[in-house]
């Protein structure tokens, strides 16, 4: 394909030979003749200045060396995925239908062009509409229903009762619905399971990465709001509520009960206790500790985590210790000098001044 043929297909803007073949995509580094790439961090621009690549993707100001072709377009992340696209060539489907080994319940109900994966189970009342795919070895629970155009990687799990939306994605390894981690206790500190009778409700659009664990809720809904996206090895506990296009990164562990606001973002490994609101637009760093409620808006950080510009005093202040503590040292040895010095000369040494 022709590099004014992609410009075209992107909407880029061209500065450069547009009859470069281009034949696929690359990283900054790794690319070479023939392969196209993309810079939209600033930090990287050093990097496109010994680019091998025969064109770059870069924003509409891009003012930095770079002997490749350009095309400049406002969001390179976004461009440089639909260029991606036009080179990738996806596995195939597994075939329309219900594979001969899969095991579906006589009266679960399938819609049009739905596939069927190799040994799946599908129990009893369930419903799957138009366009979905399941793919190999999957288990869909009695009673669970998921929308259309949706995806089901290999050994995906759905308990009872689970519902999914439209065009959700979930990836290999994840299981929705297992039981709240939920028991009385009594005097002896004798655990009873408390029964978790609710289910788990996913929105549209949403995708949910790789062994991700969702519960069921004690009773009523655990619930995963319209377009949130979830990385890989997340817990997710009962009756949790996260709001639409919030972002879940990578082992984050959300207690139960506590409530994400739309659009938050919870950055890698942290953490958050139970009964808990993250407000709408709110952040949370890595590996922070979430203890207490997080306002609208608000980037917090730490552990307790607290507003960023409070956590980076605190850490400066830690970081000041070790000279405190030499600073400290060297005072106790001129106060025993001190005292050395007046217990020679006869005069008492009190610890307590007065006039």
């Amino acid at each position: 394909m022709k590099l004014s043929e992609v410009a075209e297909r992107i909407g880029g803007e061209l500065k450069g030979s547009g009859e470069e073949e281009i034949c696929g995509v690359a990283g900054i580094q790794e690319a070479t003749v023939g392969e196209i790439s993309f810079l939209a961090n600033p930090r990287y621009a050093p990097q496109a200045a010994e680019t091998k690549a025969s064109a770059v993707i870069v924003t509409e100001d891009f003012d930095k060396p770079c002997p490749a072709a350009l095309l400049r377009v406002k969001n390179p992340d976004a461009a440089f995925a639909k260029v991606a696209a036009l080179f990738y060539t996806p596995p195939p489907l597994p075939e329309l239908g219900v594979h001969p080994t899969a095991v579906v319940a006589g009266d679960v109900k399938l819609g049009k062009e739905v596939r069927i994966g190799a040994q799946c189970v599908i129990e009893a009342g369930v419903r799957i509409d138009d366009g979905t795919i399941i793919s190999p070895q999957c288990y869909i629970g009695y009673q669970s229903r998921i929308g259309k155009n949706s995806r089901l990687y290999p050994q995906v799990s759905l308990r009872e009762s689970v519902t999914i939306g439209d065009r959700t994605i979930i990836h290999n390894g994840t299981v929705l619905g297992s039981d709240g981690f939920g028991y009385s206790v009594n005097s002896k500190g004798v655990r009873t399971k408390i029964p978790q009778i609710g289910t788990v409700v996913i929105g549209d659009d949403v995708e949910i990465g790789a062994n991700v664990t969702v519960d069921r809720a004690r009773f009523g809904r655990t619930v995963i709001g319209n377009g949130v996206k979830i990385d890989n090895l997340v817990q997710i506990a009962h009756n949790v509520e996260i709001g639409d296009h919030a972002v879940i990164v990578a082992q984050v562990g959300i207690s139960g009960s506590t409530t994400i606001g739309s659009r938050a973002i919870l950055a890698g490994q942290a953490g958050l206790a139970g009964h808990l609101t993250v407000g709408e637009g709110a952040i949370v760093g890595p590996r922070s500790a979430v203890i207490k409620d997080v306002p609208d808006g608000v980037y917090v950080m730490g552990t307790p985590a607290m507003p960023v510009a409070k956590m980076k005093r605190t850490h400066a202040s830690l970081m000041l210790l070790p000279r405190l503590k030499g600073r400290f040292t060297e005072l106790e040895q001129k106060v025993k000098k001190l005292e050395s010095a007046l217990a020679g000369s006869g005069k008492k040494s009190t610890d307590n001044f007065e006039s």
